[in-house]
């Protein structure tokens, strides 16, 4: 093996080693893995998110009541041409995907004008075991809202 050839096959690896801005944004969502949990009465709403891992954070939503799932979405959230990107696969409709416009260690807020409802997707981190999502946007001429007070609890196999 040639110096020449060790020296590149070294740089590689050192580049590849050091997060990209995008990463870097995505990284400072690591206080949204784990798993989150929200119960009320026989209704139990979770959300469980990976830790980023090369540009992305994968997750999932499931509401059940006593023993039927009403409702469940796939989630990520990924790095795109220098955005951080909200992708949600909902139960029986169509995939959207909401841009971050805010990124800090507390608070992320993803946005979709274009989207019919919602048009904003915000996770804020309340102390460490407790987190408040929102989704929110107008709706017949008014600005509306959903709250989902989560707590953090451990994550099942």
């Amino acid at each position: 093996m040639s110096r020449r050839y060790l020296r590149v096959l070294l740089a590689t690896a050192v580049v590849s080693l050091v997060p990209n801005g995008a990463d870097a944004q995505s990284a400072k969502l690591h206080w949204l893995a784990g798993c989150w949990e929200r119960r009320s009465g026989a209704t139990l709403i979770t959300e469980q998110w990976t830790n980023p891992r090369g540009g992305m954070m994968l997750g999932t939503g499931q509401t059940t009541r006593a023993d039927s799932t009403i409702e469940y979405e796939q989630l990520r959230i990924f790095d795109r041409t220098g955005q951080t990107v909200y992708g949600a696969m909902p139960s029986g409709q169509p995939p959207a995907e909401f841009v971050a416009t805010n990124v800090t260690d507390s608070l992320v807020v993803f946005s979709n004008p274009a989207h019919d409802f919602p048009q904003r997707v915000i996770y804020r981190r309340r102390g460490n075991d407790s987190l408040l999502a929102r989704i929110e946007g107008m709706r017949a001429g008014q600005l509306r809202g959903v709250d989902f007070p989560y707590n953090r609890v451990a994550c099942t196999k």
